[in-house]
C-alpha cells in the first residue's frame, strides 16, 4: 500500500473529506469501524495564512484518527505554501490539495476544481508545497471541468510529475457536481497509467461494492462519503439493515458523545443532526423517533427518549425525504469533495 516515507495506510476503504460532516468525532467512529485512513474537512488556506483561529481549529484531530491527512484548498502558490508551512507544524501525515470541490463560490473564483483549468499552474503548486514541507504531498481530482474538457490525463500526468506521492478522483466532471452517475471506467482508466497509488470515490454505498470496484478497476483503495454518513459500519463490512436497533442506537450515543465532548453539549447536538437522520435513514419503525428527536434541544431530554424507544414496527422503512437530506448538509451545498 502507499508509503510514503514513514507513512503507511492499512486497509482499502476509507472516510472521504466532507466538509461539514468530516470533523473529529465523525474520523474516530469511522477509523475505530475500520476506515483506513483520516481527511480533515477541506480548510482555506487563506484563513490559515491569516491566523484565523477557528480556520486552524479545523484541523484538530486525536492520535487515533492516524494516518490523518490535512486537506486544504485554495488558488495562490505562495499563500498555499505558506499555509502549507504553518500546518506542518501541526504534525499532519499528510497534506492534501483540493482539485475536486464542485460548489460554484469555491470552483469558480479558480480553487477546488477550478485548478483542472489550468494543470500548469496546479503543477506549480504542487511542486511548490513538496519542495517547502517534509511530508507527502496528496491532490484529490475530478475527472475534467466538463464533458468538452476531460483532461484527467494532462492532470495526472502533471501532477505526478510535480511531485504528489498519492491521488484521489472522483468520477465525476466539476458540472456534475453530484448528479449523474461516477465513472468508474475513466477511474480505472487513470491507475492502469498513474505512476502513484490511485483511491477512487463515487456512488459508493456498501462494502461490497467498494471491493467490487477495486478488483474491476485495480485501484489501490475506495473512499466512501456520502453513503458513509450514519453508517460507519460501511467500513467493516457489516450491513446496516441487517443490524439490530440496539446496536444503532449505541453508536448513535457513541458518536453524540463525541461531539459534544468537541463541541461542546449544545452545539454538540445540533451539529449532530445530519449525521442522526442517516443513522436512522431506512431503519424500520424509527420514523416517530426521527420527528421527535430532530428539534429536540435538550441533552438530557434527547437521551431519554432515544433510550426508552421501542421501534414501531406500524411504519414501513421509508426513504429520507430528498429536501430534508440536501437541507441537512447547509455549509456548501455538501461540499462533498
Amino acid at each position: 500500500m502507499f508509503t510514503p516515507d514513514r507513512i503507511k495506510i492499512k486497509g482499502k476503504i476509507a472516510l472521504s473529506p466532507m466538509a461539514g460532516v468530516s470533523d473529529s468525532p465523525t474520523r474516530q467512529i469511522t477509523r475505530k469501524m475500520g476506515s483506513a485512513f483520516s481527511f480533515t474537512e477541506f480548510v482555506s488556506t487563506d484563513g490559515i495564512k491569516k491566523g484565523i483561529q477557528k480556520t486552524i481549529d479545523l484541523f484538530k484531530f486525536q492520535e487515533m484518527e492516524r494516518p490523518i491527512h490535512f486537506q486544504i484548498f485554495g488558488n495562490k502558490k505562495n499563500i498555499i505554501t505558506d499555509a502549507c508551512k504553518i500546518i506542518e507544524e501541526l504534525n499532519p501525515d499528510v497534506i492534501d490539495l483540493n482539485m475536486g470541490c464542485s460548489v460554484s463560490k469555491v470552483a469558480h473564483k479558480g480553487s477546488g476544481a477550478g485548478l483542472l483549468r489550468d494543470p500548469i499552474y496546479a503543477g506549480e503548486i504542487i511542486n511548490s508545497m513538496a519542495k517547502n514541507v517534509n511530508i507527502p504531498i496528496t491532490a484529490k481530482i475530478r475527472i475534467g471541468w466538463d464533458h468538452k474538457s476531460l483532461n484527467y490525463k494532462e492532470v495526472v500526468h502533471i501532477l505526478q510529475e510535480s511531485g504528489i506521492s498519492m491521488l484521489s478522483v472522483h468520477g465525476r466532471t466539476k458540472m456534475m457536481g453530484y448528479s449523474g452517475r461516477a465513472d468508474w471506467n475513466i477511474i480505472g482508466e487513470i491507475k492502469s497509467f498513474a505512476k502513484v497509488p490511485v483511491w477512487g470515490n463515487g456512488d459508493i454505498t456498501s462494502y461490497r461494492e467498494a471491493n467490487q470496484k477495486i478488483i474491476e478497476t485495480g485501484v489501490d483503495g475506495v473512499l466512501v462519503g456520502r453513503g458513509a454518513i450514519g453508517n460507519p459500519w460501511i467500513f467493516s463490512g457489516l450491513d446496516k439493515e441487517t443490524l439490530d436497533f440496539n446496536i444503532i442506537r449505541e453508536k448513535i450515543v457513541e458518536h453524540l458523545k463525541l461531539m459534544q465532548d468537541f463541541y461542546s453539549e449544545e452545539n454538540g447536538l445540533i451539529l449532530f443532526r445530519k449525521h442522526f437522520v442517516r443513522y436512522l435513514h431506512g431503519v424500520r419503525g424509527t420514523l416517530p423517533l426521527k420527528e421527535r428527536l430532530l428539534t429536540e434541544t435538550n441533552s438530557e431530554k434527547f437521551m431519554e427518549i432515544l433510550m426508552s424507544y421501542i421501534p414501531d414496527l406500524s411504519y414501513e422503512k421509508f426513504e429520507l425525504n430528498e429536501k430534508l437530506s440536501c437541507n441537512t448538509f447547509s455549509q456548501e451545498e455538501a461540499i462533498l469533495s
